[in-house]
């Protein structure tokens, strides 16, 4: 990405686009009034709540409440992040998106490289496509008959082959002016440090492209033919691709049903590809790894239930158990996981071939609600007849809820604790908010692993922000500050030497006050759009929901005050204080400045023995 997107540029696009016909062309639209009502796309509802204004050009929903212009209802529907939602309104008009160092020759280099990446992997997408239809792939193609995929599957999934080649693809690309060098930094092929040797990551290997929101490839996926390990191999991390955030199918599902209401969470390429083929058109897959934060949010910005489905055996219990406890911050109200077990030695690809579509569907349905697992799960090996296994028992679902965010479901899930442990409600809501104040309440945990271990004192994401209870820091007053009032930044030095970048929120508040700089920001909801759906993004909107109750007029002197009280702490910091501080930002991938680096080096002369330069 070249650079920050203008807020001028921003406010310009709003303005000249329709937010009724944008979003009437993905939620059907009645006229009421001055206004325009339909179902919500967000939550499910039988009846009406959702208004979209034509004079205000803002939309509302009055069940889910969530609201927006028409770049944060592209962000929510889509599945955008910000800067693809600026470019997709702009195509939409004919506008090309300048950013800030556009002139910037290094800015250029950047914005080429990734484009040539995403042509790079289309191109090496259609080679194995083509390979896939000649002699070469003959058993690739009896494969996919033996497993009774169509061609119209194989050509919507876009499925190919790597030929038994050590050099097929490296010989292809390096015809069309491709190095070695950049075949190597997109996954294409692997590099033996010993030998200087360089060949194909995939030979023999049925190739499934890994798709973005676009449809553009930008990783591959291969099931290998022979006896090759590993059966499965994927794209390494790449500047384009990163495995905990995408989910393989997920493109291909939105395809086929643009208002999906369920997704079916898997294992497999083939288990995605299978369950198309016999009509199941909303499944995915994660890539290797462990379900994760970022592929929840992505889920839950397209529907409202997931289902996670899970081999019968211990292995499958204890992924379902990891899926719990990373899913348990997410579920405000509104939202619904489920949890599917098949039969031990079953998986989606072998069952719907031996039940069928109906009797899968079924399964989906029958499956087991999170509260329904949480209290399995919390009970499995204890005999709740004795005092203190119901004890372990609550202690452990306590731990959960803990996790939970308030609403109607965490309040539920206590009452129904209380009916099986006969414990009163009240008592288990004062536990909860005692641990509120303490950071945790003692607990064996949902895993084995957890057995003995001490309890967390934060949660990931108060890790992140700080934590959020009680007053703020100076930082965090600063940047309160600056979310509520973004044109405050020009209070500010010049240099952030004073504001510590290793505690707190002091990296967050860096990278704002960089954000606000570089697009000119004045809008808080454009600032907060640049870290949606990540838990800094989380630490801002908390910090732009809570109430900052100072006259306007008064603002800019507490930044003043707020500044000089951070340099007055900084000049008062030890030289092992400032030492470590610069040293962990280096180590960090930070780039310190030409000063900065003198000054470490002074410390360090310092710390040994030497005399600070003067």
């Amino acid at each position: 990405m070249a650079g920050q997107i203008p807020q001028r540029f921003i406010d310009d696009l709003l303005a000249r686009t329709d937010v009724v016909e944008l979003v009437g062309e993905r939620v059907q639209l009645k006229k009421a009034g001055r206004n325009y009502s339909g179902l919500c796309p967000f939550h499910q509802e039988k009846s009406p709540s959702f208004t979209v204004s034509a004079e205000k050009q803002f939309y509302h929903c009055f069940g889910c409440g969530v609201h927006g212009n028409a770049l944060r209802f592209l962000m929510e529907f889509d599945h955008l992040r910000f800067p693809e939602a600026v470019e997709q309104l702009a195509s939409r008009l004919g506008l090309d998106v300048p950013r800030e160092g556009d002139d910037d020759p290094r800015a250029q280099q950047r914005e080429q490289r990734r484009e040539e990446a995403v042509n790079l992997l289309e191109l090496s997408a259609s080679f194995f496509r083509e390979r896939l239809v000649m002699a070469e792939g003959s058993d690739a193609r009896d494969y996919l008959e033996r497993r009774g995929l169509s061609e119209d599957v194989v050509r919507e999934f876009g499925i190919g082959f790597a030929p038994d080649k050590w050099e097929a693809l490296k010989r292809h690309l390096g015809e069309r002016g491709i190095s070695d060098a950049v075949q190597v930094e997109y996954g294409l092929l692997v590099h033996r440090e010993d030998s200087g040797r360089s060949y194909d990551r995939f030979r023999n290997r049925v190739m499934f492209p890994i798709r973005d929101w676009k449809g553009r490839t930008i990783a591959f996926g291969g099931r290998v033919l022979g006896d090759a390990k590993p059966k499965y191999l994927n794209s390494p991390e790449t500047p384009v691709f990163h495995k905990g955030r995408e989910l393989y199918g997920l493109y291909e599902a939105r395809q086929a049903n643009a208002r999906l209401e369920r997704m079916l969470v898997v294992e497999g390429y083939m288990d995605v590809v299978t369950l198309a083929q016999f009509g199941i058109r909303n499944a995915c897959a994660t890539l290797g790894t462990s379900i994760s934060e970022d592929h929840l949010q992505r889920l839950f910005r397209l529907v409202g239930e997931v289902v996670f489905c899970f081999d019968g055996d211990q292995a499958g219990r204890q992924a379902a158990r990891r899926a719990l406890e990373t899913v348990l911050p997410s579920m405000i109200d509104g939202r619904q996981v489920r949890f599917l077990f098949l039969p031990e030695g079953e998986d989606p690809d072998t069952l719907i071939r031996r039940e069928g579509t109906e009797a899968f569907e079924n399964r989906v349905l029958c499956a087991a609600p999170l509260s329904e697992f949480l209290f399995d799960q919390a009970a499995e090996g204890r005999d709740l007849k004795h005092i203190e296994e119901r004890e372990r028992f609550a202690t452990t679902v306590l731990r959960a809820l803990e996790r939970l965010p308030e609403g109607v479901l965490k309040s539920l899930l206590l009452r129904e604790l209380s009916q099986r442990t006969g414990v009163e409600q009240a008592n288990f809501q004062a536990l909860l908010a005692r641990a509120d104040k303490t950071h945790g309440i003692q607990d064996s945990g949902l895993t084995e692993a957890q057995e003995g271990a001490p309890p967390e004192t934060t949660t990931p994401r108060e890790a992140v922000s700080g934590g959020r209870r009680g007053a703020l820091s100076l930082v965090g007053r600063l940047l309160h500050l600056l979310v509520h009032e973004p044109g405050l930044v020009e209070r500010l030095p010049e240099t952030l030497d004073w504001c510590p970048a290793d505690e707190g929120d002091g990296a967050l508040c860096h990278e704002v006050v960089r954000l606000i700089r570089a697009g000119g920001y004045r809008n808080a909801q454009v600032l907060l759009a640049h870290f949606h759906g990540t838990p800094e993004g989380e630490r801002l909107a908390w910090l732009a929901r809570r109430e900052l109750l100072m006259p306007r007029d008064a603002r800019g002197v507490e930044v003043d005050g707020l500044v000089d009280g951070l340099r007055q702490r900084h000049s008062q910091r030890s030289p092992q204080e400032e030492y470590d501080a610069l040293l962990a930002r280096m180590q960090a991938g930070e780039c310190l400045s030409r000063e900065e680096r003198q000054q470490l080096n002074e410390l360090l002369m310092e710390l040994k023995g030497g005399a600070r330069p003067t």
